[in-house]
């Protein structure tokens, strides 16, 4: 960990990226971050001892970049550093829909990229971040991508073809939850309950059952079926949700998410 590491665009997910390597052993001595205000930079120095400072300067300077910034940002952001970053150095990003050959066609020839797709519950250190090696990414690459990332939850390797379905399934995925907590909380205070306590009774319910998913090594299906009953409550539940095609709008909810991925990997933005 004596190799300096530098997290450019540092935003909510940087931020917790960058708490997360420092829990988990990093010298702030050895992090740098630059943001696009000079009082978040300081901020951020304030906060965790890290050292900012300009784009420029972490690409003369850091072992590994770490790009965080938006990805209709990420173009401007190479141009300012592609005079800067020699070949060995280690470029990895973190932008949504933005392939590996996007950056080695701006950087200099040979220059290792590794794409991760991580997501917010890495501000608790339950993220899933999915990592994938561009062409001149090697296994010791990927290793210290997994290092860095292992700070804040799980990390998995997928070949980079599957990286949009990924982005779709885990790196959009907790606002998939968060709306169905918000549709169950409004169910519960139409059934009669205050909002505080439907919320309790649900995050508590879904916290149970992704331990359950989680630990217990069964299929979903059976962890289901456990909970319903013959003519009982649950299975009256489900004949509503299938009635009203809930499975085949997540399914095309995916989709659009991960064909989303897609256009902002060509250039498309609206």
């Amino acid at each position: 960990m004596s190799q300096k590491v530098a997290v450019l665009g540092t935003g909510k997910i940087g931020e917790a990226l960058l708490s997360g390597m420092i829990r988990a052993g990093w010298a702030p001595d050895d992090l740098l971050v630059t943001a696009r205000r000079s009082e978040r930079a300081e901020e951020l120095r304030t906060r965790y001892g890290v050292t900012p400072v300009t784009n420029t300067e972490a690409a003369k300077t850091a072992d590994t970049l770490i790009l965080t910034v938006k990805p209709q940002d990420m173009g401007t952001l190479l141009d300012e550093l592609a005079p800067h970053v020699p070949a060995g150095r280690l470029v990895i990003s973190g932008a949504a829909g933005i392939p590996t050959s996007f950056f080695e066609e701006r950087l200099a020839a040979g220059t290792p990229v590794v794409r991760v797709m991580t997501n917010t519950p890495a501000l608790v250190d339950e993220a899933m971040s999915v990592i994938s090696a561009g062409s001149h990414a090697t296994e010791q690459h990927l290793a210290h991508a997994e290092e860095i990332f292992g700070g804040v939850g799980k990390t998995l390797r997928v070949p980079e073809s599957q990286q949009d379905a990924c982005t779709a399934l885990s790196g959009s995925g907790p606002a998939y939850f968060f709306y169905l907590v918000e549709a169950m909380t409004d169910a519960g205070i139409l059934l009669g309950l205050p909002r505080d306590k439907a919320h309790d009774l649900i995050v508590q319910s879904a916290i149970g059952a992704a331990v359950m998913l989680r630990d217990s090594g069964e299929h979903p299906v059976k962890l289901r079926e456990n909970v319903t009953s013959p003519a009982g409550t649950t299975i009256n539940a489900i004949r509503e949700l299938e009635n009203h095609g809930v499975r085949a709008a997540l399914i095309a909810a995916l989709e659009a998410a991960r064909d989303r991925s897609r256009e902002l990997a060509s250039g498309k933005k609206d």
